[in-house]
């Protein structure tokens, strides 16, 4: 998933059209490509590959930006194919992805399926991280609500979906979402009011069970509850661009509340961009949604066992410390694998609970009906 967007799952011709030119893995050279945003690949190329060849210095790897998510699929696609035709599929490993995509790629073997046997520090992994053997999580972040301490008390911080929606009501032009094709921040806003309107069950809602009636029936009451507040909204229903935009308007005073990801604000706080008087708070009868970016390695990959040794190494206590530091991220690794100061430091954003909500036909229906209901006079463009 990539960390900033919610980017629509292309078809497979259209994602070959934007296709990366494939780098020729022959010399022995780890291929590795990313959906996810600048800061993540330069996160990639400065910190972990100086890290990675220090530690390995007969290794060498590659980082190949794929544009999205549409990208990484296509990618994957001719993966298939070369395992099909027993050819080279001149990719090694993925920064993050999704392996129920392509379908059937399970059940033919593209993936590598991770364990204590071919990771160094499996065993370290948190549990609340994991969502396939297939895939293996190395960082993660969630959405929260930021606001300004100098305009609501802590003590009054709402908590509950019941409580944030009063008091968005109560403070008419205080608050603020992007669109959820925008940005991750909004789009998890809009998904925790799906939640709310289907019993807040994150477990309804999987990749594989969408269907245009369900769908209706499980967005049509949530479109309800966002019509409801957006007269309340920033100037009566305005959304911003993206993540963030949100956060220059919280950090103007323009609005007192806003919806940001977690690995996003606390670079903003560290970077002086949000001033000390920011405070973060979570809901506690179900929580934004998050998730953590996995990687998944090709079976077929010319590099296997060289990528299995990049994968394992993200598991290190330096590179997942450094997740947290340089990039506010969450730890794939359970937090007593973190230093102590660490885990101080951030006790007050540490999960108890991620809720997710898949991705597909989900996304673009989620994005669609969006501007068909809530928000029609506005441009997507």
């Amino acid at each position: 998933m990539n960390r900033r967007e919610f980017l629509v799952t292309s078809s497979a011709a259209a994602g070959l059209l934007a296709l990366p030119r494939f780098a020729m893995a022959a010399d022995g050279t780890i291929n590795l490509y990313s959906g996810s945003d600048a800061n993540i690949i330069d996160f990639w190329n400065n910190t972990v590959l100086p890290a990675f060849k220090k530690a390995h210095p007969e290794a060498a790897v590659k980082v190949t930006d794929a544009g999205d998510n549409a990208g990484l699929h296509a990618i994957a696609d001719r993966a298939l194919a070369a395992l099909k035709s027993k050819t080279d599929p001149q990719s090694d490993i993925f920064e993050a992805f999704n392996p129920r995509l392509p379908t059937g790629g399970i059940d033919a073997g593209l993936w590598v399926k991770f364990s204590a046997e071919n990771i160094d520090g499996f065993a370290t992994v948190n549990p609340l991280s994991v969502d396939s053997p297939y895939s293996l999580p190395y960082r993660g972040s969630q959405v929260l609500l930021a606001y300004d301490k100098t305009k609501l008390d802590p003590k009054d911080a709402p908590k509950t979906w019941e409580q944030l929606t009063a008091w968005i009501k109560a403070n008419p032009g205080q608050f603020i979402y992007n669109r959820p094709d925008k940005g991750g921040s909004g789009g998890n806003f809009v998904r925790r009011a799906i939640h709310e309107a289907n019993g807040r069950d994150p477990k309804k809602f999987t990749i594989d069970n969408f269907t245009a009636d369900f769908a209706n029936q499980a967005l049509t009451p949530a479109w309800a509850i966002l019509n409801d507040l957006a007269p309340s909204l920033y100037e009566k229903g305005a959304y911003t661009s993206g993540n963030t935009q949100s956060i220059q308007l919280l950090a103007q005073g323009v609005v007192t509340m806003t919806p940001v990801w977690s690995d996003q604000v606390l670079q903003a706080l560290s970077q002086g961009v949000l001033p000390e008087t920011t405070g973060l708070v979570q809901l506690t009868d179900l929580a934004l949604c998050g998730d953590f970016s996995r990687m998944t390695v090709f079976t077929n990959g010319a590099n296997k066992d060289a990528a299995l040794k990049l994968a394992a190494f993200m598991l290190t206590k330096e590179i997942q410390e450094a997740i947290i530091t340089e990039l506010g991220g969450f730890p794939a690794v359970a937090w007593d694998h973190i230093s102590d100061e660490l885990r101080q430091k951030y006790a007050d954003v540490i999960p108890t609970t991620i809720p997710t909500f898949p991705a597909g036909d989900w996304e673009s229906n989620i994005n669609d009906g969006w501007y068909r209901n809530v928000a029609p006079g506005i441009s997507r463009t």
